[in-house]
């Protein structure tokens, strides 16, 4: 299987993306494209073993900076990595992409290279959010694709991340809520209201609104909402779980004996931070684009990018595009 990666994407990159990319290419039997500056890639390649690795470079002169506008930037820039990788992916020659980058580049880049799937409104970006499960995480999505939205945009996206959820991550019949101010069926805006009237009419396993306190505890395994409000929330979770591991961190080191209870308690430690650790789960799927699409953490380090990639051959081999055209005719 090829994988295309944007080697230039993220705040680390290229070092970062070469690096991640050799090795998820051992650990997984990829050919992994480079797609980006040919001599800043071979500079990183010539860090790591790569006998017998099939990483072939893809050169792209131009790079699609964080602080730059989407749509002027993908626009003006013909030749940046994402617009070159997302050509490969729209010819049949790479399985998937994968980024670090800007996401709204992303996203342009994605619409106007790869176009949406034939009936999705609008594509959204998604994320995994950890939780107390047997499972250990659910999907949330929007979290910055679409900032104003309708009934049926909500409705497509329970949709695409119940199919998300069901055939990569491999949770049996998804429970799908909706985020809202309450968990009584009258409580939320206008909004929610009619989407819930959308749901609750549909096959899909709606089990009513949930509220930012259910997310984490596992209440549902497909959580939907707009951009603007998933946004908000993944932030704002990411700055509570720092500030929480912070206080801990000062109030262990200012007490001997909390000391040795720590050390007692290593590996319990150890295990809360992984689950916690967004690198874990590599990046989330743009779905409704005709492609697959992972976008990374724009702070990713090698071990997200080859969690990334690995992300983006579990949604090519279960085919999530194919899936989501025939879930979508099926409603």
């Amino acid at each position: 299987m090829k994988i295309v990666l944007d080697a230039m994407g993220g705040d680390h990159a290229p070092a970062a993306a070469v690096h991640g990319a050799v090795w998820a290419a051992r650990d997984f039997d990829l050919t992994i494209q480079l797609v980006g500056q040919p001599q800043a890639i071979e500079v990183e390649l010539a860090k790591h073993d790569t006998t017998g690795l099939d990483l072939p470079i893809i050169p792209a002169s131009e790079v699609i900076e964080m602080h730059e506008t989407p749509s002027a930037a993908v626009k003006n820039k013909k030749d940046a990595s994402m617009v070159v990788a997302l050509r490969l992916l729209k010819a049949g020659e790479s399985k998937a992409f994968v980024t670090a980058g800007n996401s709204g580049g992303a996203l342009v880049s994605a619409l106007f290279g790869l176009g949406r799937i034939k009936g999705i409104k609008r594509p959204a970006l998604s994320t995994i959010f950890p939780n107390d499960t047997q499972y250990g995480y659910s999907v949330l999505l929007d979290v910055g694709a679409n900032t104003d939205v309708r009934p049926e945009y909500l409705f497509q996206f329970a949709l695409m991340g119940s199919l998300y959820a069901e055939r990569v991550l491999h949770i049996p019949n998804p429970r799908i809520g909706l985020v809202s101010t309450g968990e009584e069926e009258y409580k939320g805006n206008t909004l929610t209201q009619a989407v819930t009237r959308l749901l609750k009419e549909s096959k899909l396993n709606f089990i009513g609104n949930v509220e930012g306190k259910d997310i984490p505890a596992g209440m549902a395994d497909v959580i939907i909402t707009d951009g603007f409000t998933g946004n908000v929330y993944v932030k704002g979770a990411e700055g509570v779980a720092l500030m929480i591991k912070k206080i801990l961190e000062r109030e262990i080191r200012a007490r001997p004996l909390a000391m040795l209870g720590a050390w007692l308690a290593k590996g319990a430690l150890k295990a809360l931070a992984t689950k916690m650790d967004y690198r874990e789960f590599g990046g989330g799927p743009l779905l409704g684009v005709n492609g697959i699409v992972i976008v990374a953490h724009g702070r990713a380090d090698a071990y997200t990018i080859r969690n990334a990639i690995r992300v983006a051959r579990e949604a090519a081999k279960n085919n999530i595009v194919h899936a989501i055209e025939s879930g979508l005719s099926e409603l």
